[in-house]
């Protein structure tokens, strides 16, 4: 009788152990499948912000263009960035074109410094204005995505954790990086 009670007593537990066990993989896959969907989520603001970003730009070339005919040089760098961001499938094809239309976006508003009237167009600086506020949505984004990058690399790192990550194939995600040059916001200057 007192062998049978310990017994028992015994397989309770082991089979609370065996309970605990089953909640704490549970937490730590739901952990892991939370983490991920915020990575898709902020990777989707990104894009979101990149695509109003990239929708703005033919209103500014085309108002600059009216000012500008003969910069043609800067309008078809915008416009083949602009494009290589529009036809981005990946992560570093996306950053990469982000770089290169910020690159000619300096430059299409250092050819707007040269022309006054330009700059005295309430079109153009209504279009500068959203522009700015594109940019910080972006870097925003970008943030959003790198931190939540971030949780989610530490946790498929980080012991016990890494042991969920590698039985279920989680792998690390590559954080959204821009170039030096990329790093340095476009500069929008109202007079």
């Amino acid at each position: 009788m007192f062998l049978l009670l310990i017994t028992l007593i015994n397989m309770f537990i082991m089979l609370g152990l065996l309970a605990v066990l089953i909640v704490y993989l549970v937490a730590q896959y739901n952990g892991f499948v939370v983490l991920k969907t915020r990575i898709q989520e902020a990777l989707s603001g990104i894009d979101v912000q990149l695509k109003r970003r990239a929708d703005l730009i033919p209103n500014v070339v085309e108002t600059v263009k009216g000012y500008a005919k003969h910069e043609k040089g800067v309008f078809t760098e915008v416009t083949k960035a602009r494009s290589a961001l529009m036809g981005a499938k990946s992560l570093s094809e996306k950053a990469e074109a982000d770089n290169m239309l910020s690159g000619a976006l300096k430059s299409l508003f250092a050819v707007a410094e040269a022309y006054p009237d330009l700059k005295a167009n309430t079109n153009f600086q209504d279009l500068q204005r959203q522009l700015e506020d594109t940019e910080d949505k972006v870097a925003y984004s970008r943030q959003f995505y790198n931190s939540n990058v971030l949780d989610f690399n530490t946790k498929v790192q980080m012991f016990p954790s890494n042991l969920i990550a590698n039985a279920f194939a989680f792998k690390a995600f590559e954080f959204f990086e821009a170039e030096e040059e990329a790093k340095k916001s476009v500069k929008v200057k109202f007079d």
